[in-house]
């Protein structure tokens, strides 16, 4: 048990670090592309991530969660037989699949992104696939094994190449003419970084090998108990790829029919999707965090039936995500515009962090809501509470990004509102479990909090004439200052979760 709390906090480290890489990556990207050449990459690249979903299969959880069993079990023997059985039935599906795919690219790039110029990103993101499927199967076969440090180190390694290449090799590949071929050069980055990942990966499981825990093996492993728990498992994971699979087509679409140019639209997706929502997505770190510590004590307090147990750690969990919430909402509404200037490069402020800040303060709820709804045997609802979100924004998108009047504000307003249904239909959910005694008013202190720190420092306490430093101490300083006065920063929280930290390592 030691082992996974230690590997559990070490995946955490690894997921903000990674966050934090990639967050540096974005930035660089922008400012060597450009936007327009950063708007063709991002509008293929979903569908990159769909066409590895689909070839998947859900076959790395299967792996991940049978190779556990095993490993459990003492059965050396049957580990590599597993691998074998997994990346056959991987080859099968890259084998059956491919064809239909690359016949599909063409009338994907011409006719649904209406931009014949992503068919070369498309191409070279399929080429990847393989190489990333692997590196897959290989990471599921260290979750299995409760060993996070391959995993963390090759996650991390990806993303120092990637932002190096970028660096130093993208500015060779800059086509000003061309934005698709600086951006299909930007899909060749990722798919060297990739590789690299895998190779490294690749050299762990052989030393593996060699150390005796994976026994060699030339026997395949039944492929009916990877299957039965791969494919009921993908299914949500190829819906929430598919959805995103989507988003550009729709936002493209959308656009298009508001009577703006392709160029404009593709150029636009890319700020919005690549820079903007990236940067009010980087505090949720915080919560995924708190989710991964808190929500294994709401479990076992669940197994143990103590409902007063249950609610405390609950709240504290959903306060100190709410404290994130209310910090990121206030300080992107305020400050964030002009931090995605400076930091990206922007060629105009066009204020869709200030319209989306006020939403997002429910986003960095998300994780933790979906974790005790985890936790309360409450998973399928959480599933589908993701899905009527993820429905709701693109028919949103479509709707409102085809009006004249909106265009791409209306695309924004559809991302805020796919949040807010997701976020609200969870707390729905668990207001229904009356033991726990939660609900809205948990939210309705910070959020109060927010709204008046925004009319003080935009009516009473303006930001002009200040610098970004100091206006941003000035705004923490007075957030914290009210948050403290209205107890929702509680020190018994923060000794609570300290000790549940120590419990748990």
């Amino acid at each position: 048990m030691t082992s996974f709390f230690h590997g559990t906090f070490l995946l955490m480290g690894a997921v903000f670090l990674s966050k934090l890489l990639g967050f540096l990556y974005r930035m660089q990207f922008m400012r060597v592309a450009g936007e327009e050449a950063v708007g063709t990459y991002m509008a293929a690249y979903p569908a990159f991530i769909f066409f590895l979903s689909l070839i998947q299969l859900g076959i790395p959880i299967a792996v991940a969660k049978i190779i556990a069993e095993l490993h459990a079990k003492k059965k050396k023997e049957q580990l590599s037989a597993v691998m074998r059985t997994a990346t056959l039935l991987t080859f099968l599906a890259g084998i059956i699949l491919f064809p239909l795919i690359m016949l599909f690219i063409p009338y994907l790039s011409n006719n649904l992104l209406h931009d014949g110029q992503t068919m070369l990103i498309l191409y070279v993101g399929l080429a990847t696939v393989p190489v990333a499927a692997a590196s897959a199967l290989l990471k599921s076969f260290f979750q299995g094994l409760a060993r996070i440090a391959e995993t963390a180190w090759s996650q991390t390694m990806e993303q120092v190449i990637r932002i190096i290449l970028i660096t130093f090799l993208l500015p060779y590949g800059v086509n000003v003419e061309e934005p698709a071929l600086t951006a299909g050069f930007a899909m060749v980055i990722t798919a060297i970084a990739e590789a690299v990942a895998f190779l490294y990966l690749y050299w762990h499981y052989r030393k593996v090998k060699r150390s005796g825990v994976l026994q060699p093996s030339k026997e395949y492993y039944p492929p009916n108990p990877i299957l039965k728990v791969a494919l009921p498992s993908t299914g949500s994971k190829i819906f929430g790829t598919f959805t995103w699979f989507l988003e550009p087509i729709i936002f493209l679409k959308a656009l298009t029919l508001a009577g703006m140019t392709t160029v404009v639209a593709t150029k636009l997706y890319g700020v919005i999707s690549g820079v903007l929502v990236p940067l009010l997505l980087f505090p949720a770190f915080v919560p995924f965090a708190l989710s991964v510590v808190l929500i294994p004590a709401v479990s076992d307090a669940v197994a143990r039936g103590n409902h007063r147990l249950l609610k405390d750690r609950v709240q504290i969990s959903l306060r100190l995500s709410t404290l994130v919430g209310c910090f990121a909402a206030t300080y992107f509404f305020i400050h964030g515009d002009e931090l995605a200037m400076k930091l990206f490069h922007l060629q105009e402020n066009r204020g869709y962090v200030k319209l989306l800040s006020p939403v997002f303060f429910f986003y960095y709820i998300q994780s933790p809501l979906n974790s005790i709804l985890q936790a309360v045997d409450e998973a399928n609802a959480a599933m589908m509470n993701a899905v009527y979100g993820g429905l709701g924004k693109l028919f949103i998108m479509f709707v409102l990004a085809s009006q004249s009047g909106l265009q791409e504000k209306g695309a924004v307003i559809a991302i805020g509102f796919g949040v807010l249904v997701t976020s609200f239909l969870h707390i729905a959910t668990i207001r229904q479990k009356k033991y726990l005694h939660t609900g809205f008013r948990l939210f309705v202190v910070p959020y109060g909090i927010f709204i008046f720190v925004v009319v003080l420092r935009t009516m009473l306490i303006p930001t002009a004439g200040l610098s970004v430093i100091w206006n941003s101490a000035i705004t923490l300083g007075i957030l914290s200052v009210l948050l403290i006065l209205f107890n929702q920063i509680r020190w018994r929280d923060f000794m609570y979760l300290t000790r549940t930290i120590r419990k748990r390592l």
